[in-house]
């Protein structure tokens, strides 16, 4: 079965063809280590771990490299704030985002390079730029790249370069979006810097952020590879930057596939402090949000479309998630004996066809996620009427664990909560008092189970305590 993705470079819909059989190389713009990533940061790296695990299920290795930014203009400059080293300052951010990871069931990468582990790597690409004439020194010692030597620069973004002025230098690693400038693969060091600085054929100074990428991409995954994703914010000038240095350093394509998912936004509003919606995952952990919850809020979008994250819809991925486990344990109490038909068989592989069918069309979310719903109707409907036997509930909870390959959402194998003994005693005295016909006293006991957060449901076992969401 063939997959498809929406290529940013050429804006069409494409068939993927890895550059090796059977293996995707994949690299994704990883985190600037200068404080907590947010929310918005996560919706970028939940669409790369869905990507991942969709290349996976269609059979393909996948060698991802996701890089962490720990030497840029930020990360200097408020570790400086701090007054501690660059290094102390940035371990800290980085052992927070792998426990966020974590967290969200992402699956970890294969290669995630720091930038300060690559410094001579970086020189080496620069020194290669110079010598094919893209780079070139400017008065303060920094090396700056000429994109007017670069014809090709602004195919990714669609920029007119006609109509751009040319010969202005940017120092800085982020700029303008409407800034065609040449920028700087090497800075200079200068006295904002501090301790923080590498020895070059060009004096002490550090790399520009662009340069990192190109640099550690190459290094992991070669001078071509297949994949190529990050935010749209990144599209330009960093990707476009990436292209230019990496296409004139090895006179070779860079990537044969760009992906960029859209921005995040909270209660309708771009995410900002100053608006009181900037959440990380501590924020959210606080107000006692799981990380499956907040996986399904930022899978729940299609990735090139903005995300719209509220309070409401985490409240209603915490219900839509327990509606599953319930689902699953109430398969789990099927006892009924017999084969698995044919019946049952169909409905299993359309929902498994109509699930791959969607997620390998570009990431088609919304179609997948119907998939299960429609399975989950099914099932139910067949259980409802005792038609299902034990062999087909176990096959049915198979194929979700095969649709969690791609989610990392649903806890299948989880375990019914622990009843507390209160609760427990409550049940069997109410079961008591309607076996005795004392229907008050039972109506009583149920109502006050309900305010503690418990219900009863009549199973094919029998009666079921269950906890309200």
């Amino acid at each position: 079965m063939p997959l498809y993705f929406f290529n940013t470079m050429n804006r069409s819909r494409e068939e993927f063809r890895p550059l090796k059989e059977n293996e995707a190389g994949m690299y994704t713009c990883g985190p600037t280590v200068y404080n907590f990533a947010h929310i918005g940061n996560f919706r970028a790296y939940i669409f790369e771990d869905l990507l991942r695990r969709t290349l996976k299920y269609f059979g393909y290795k996948v060698i991802q490299v996701m890089n962490l930014t720990d030497v840029d203009d930020k990360t200097i400059r408020d570790s400086q704030k701090a007054g501690i080293s660059l290094n102390e300052y940035t371990a800290k951010y980085k052992k927070a985002f792998f426990e966020d990871l974590a967290f969200l069931n992402v699956e970890p990468a294969e290669h995630y390079p720091a930038a300060t582990d690559h410094i001579p790597e970086m020189i080496k690409l620069i020194q290669m730029l110079q010598e094919k004439g893209f780079a070139y020194k400017a008065e303060d010692g920094s090396i700056y790249y000429s994109i007017a030597k670069f014809p090709e620069y602004g195919k990714l973004a669609k920029i007119d370069m006609e109509n751009q002025k040319s010969g202005v230098r940017v120092k800085t690693d982020e700029y303008a979006k409407d800034a065609v400038a040449d920028f700087a693969l090497w800075k200079a060091w200068d006295e904002k810097d501090g301790d923080v600085a590498w020895e070059s054929p060009w004096g002490k100074g550090r790399p520009g952020w662009h340069i990192e990428c190109s640099a550690m991409s190459m290094k992991y995954l070669g001078n071509t590879f297949d994949i190529h994703t990050g935010g749209i914010d990144n599209m330009f000038p960093h990707h476009e930057d990436e292209i230019a240095q990496s296409e004139a350093a090895n006179g070779c394509r860079y990537v044969n596939y760009w992906l960029h998912c859209a921005h995040l936004i909270v209660n309708g509003e771009k995410m900002s402090k100053s608006l009181g919606n900037f959440f990380t995952l501590k924020d959210l952990k606080e107000k006692n949000f799981t990380g499956p919850e907040i996986r399904w809020i930022l899978l729940s979008a299609h990735y090139r479309k903005k995300l719209n994250f509220t309070f409401e819809d985490c409240e209603k991925a915490k219900a839509l998630l327990k509606k599953f486990a319930d689902f699953f344990l109430r398969l789990k109490t099927v006892e009924k004996a017999g084969k698995i038909s044919d019946k049952m068989s169909e409905i299993v592989k359309s929902a498994q066809n109509s699930f791959k069918d969607a997620i390998g069309d570009d990431l088609n979310i919304s179609e997948a996620v119907a998939a299960l719903f429609g399975l989950e109707r099914e099932a139910n409907k067949l259980m409802d009427s005792g038609e299902i036997t034990k062999e087909e509930a176990s096959l049915i909870l198979e194929q979700f664990k095969d649709f969690d390959k791609v989610l990392g959402v649903l806890n299948v194998d989880g375990q019914e909560e622990k009843i507390p003994e209160e609760i427990e005693e409550l049940a069997g005295r109410r079961q008591a008092a309607r076996k005795s016909k004392n229907f008050a006293e039972a109506d009583a006991i149920r109502d006050e189970l309900k305010r503690k957060g418990w219900v009863l449901e009549d199973t094919a076992k029998g009666p079921r305590l269950k906890k309200i969401s």
